[in-house]
């Protein structure tokens, strides 16, 4: 069968490559899920969005990404992520954390852009390291 090779990437660092059989990821036109011989596309990805890696026989990988594109093209899939985090390295106590204080924020000021932006990303991380939300 065929697969996909994925690249994941943020300024930082590369955040994940290697195979799979299929990704899943949320771009402001909604979700899309992207499988062997894909027509290409390019998308933008919405801020606290988080990214599937589906790999035969293995756990799926999961990602929080933050903004920034995804490209297919020729069982070519590359993420290139403003911000991105593996839900293996997410500290959830300081997710949990910033959530709350990012909530606040919004309660006091619901014009707080900022705040709501943080109030989405703490999400993305928390259900990347599969908490519940």
């Amino acid at each position: 069968m065929a697969k996909l090779r994925v690249g994941v990437v943020s300024p930082e660092r590369e955040i994940w490559s290697g195979e799979a059989d299929m990704v899943i990821a949320k771009t402001v036109d909604g979700e899309i899920g992207i499988m062997p011989q894909h027509a290409p596309v390019l998308g933008v990805l919405v801020e606290g969005g988080v990214l599937r890696v589906k790999r035969e026989g293995e756990a799926e990988l999961v990602a929080a990404v933050h903004g920034g594109f995804i490209s297919v093209a020729d069982d070519e899939v590359s993420v290139l992520a403003e911000a991105a985090e593996l839900g293996s390295e997410v500290d959830v106590a300081a997710a949990r954390d910033a959530l709350e204080r990012a909530q606040a924020s919004v309660e006091a000021n619901q014009e707080d852009a900022d705040a709501a932006v943080e109030v989405k990303r703490a999400k993305a991380r928390l259900q990347a390291a599969g908490e519940d939300v």
